[in-house]
């Protein structure tokens, strides 16, 4: 009898997440649920299969590999891809990067404003910084997710470059774990003395629920050079609108003809 791979595959991918808490609430599954699939006492739905797939950056056939087969495969995934001349990522930045424009004054650390793809109707505020090394803007994005039961935490790394074409700030990033989510950002420059809001736009998906693909405005705050991150941090997380400065939550709320803060694609 051929054993089912499953479970198997499914502990493995969890064991690269802090718990299998953590990966429940992302997924947005029961916990008890998600024990029974580990235990192979049930099969997860469609939906639910979908859902599990989309987050761990999986197609279903690839989910039922057998389980040594799965390990190689996410392993490889996970590895980090070695420079090579010939490779046509390498001269794509590079050429990017030599038509830039400058970015030194925009370089520091900003409070991110936008609607959350995951918790409607909330606004979420992340700490990002904007560093320059060897000749390139680096990125650097953490959001910090109490939207979950009893105001469970869940933290969210990006990395990512920038760059200053066509007289728009464009930053391209990618959620760090698993490099399955991709976001980029066009912003306005500002043309004043001072760095105060960048505004613009976003482009992603929700990491939580499905993976329809989205874009919402967004809001950079500049907050400086000297920035404490821990403390930025500390104020960091999935705020009700009423909370937050009315400006910032004006800026940021879409008042056009369909009436909601994100727009999101129907799959066909």
């Amino acid at each position: 009898m051929i054993s089912d791979p499953l479970p198997a595959n499914l502990s493995y991918a969890c064991s690269l997440f802090p718990s299998i808490a953590h990966v429940c609430r992302r997924i947005g599954i029961n916990r008890q649920q998600f024990n029974k699939y580990l235990a192979g006492a049930v099969r997860p739905s469609r939906h639910n299969t979908r859902k599990i797939c989309d987050f761990f950056g999986v197609t279903e056939a690839e989910l039922l590999m057998e389980t040594p087969r799965f390990v190689e495969l996410i392993s490889l995934r996970r590895r980090p891809v070695p420079e090579a001349e010939s490779s046509p990522i390498g001269p794509t930045l590079k050429r990017l990067n030599q038509f830039s424009a400058p970015l030194d004054r925009y370089c520091g650390a900003y409070f991110r404003y936008f609607f959350s793809y995951s918790t409607p109707g909330q606004i979420i505020r992340s700490f990002a910084l904007l560093t320059r090394r060897d000749g390139y803007y680096l990125w650097k994005n953490i959001e910090r997710d109490n939207s979950g039961p009893a105001g469970a935490r869940d933290v969210y790394k990006y990395e990512g470059l920038a760059f200053y074409l066509g007289e728009r700030i464009n930053v391209v990033e990618n959620e760090c774990l698993l490099s399955s989510s991709v976001t980029q950002m066009m912003l306005y420059p500002s043309y004043s003395a001072g760095i105060d809001y960048l505004l613009g736009i976003q482009t992603g998906g929700p990491l939580k629920r499905g993976r329809k693909p989205a874009a919402s405005r967004v809001l950079l705050d500049y907050l400086g050079q000297n920035v404490d991150p821990k403390r930025a941090l500390a104020q960091c997380g999935t705020f009700d609108p009423q909370t937050l400065d009315p400006r910032i939550v004006a800026l940021v709320r879409h008042d056009g003809p369909l009436h909601d803060s994100i727009f999101e694609v129907e799959q066909l």
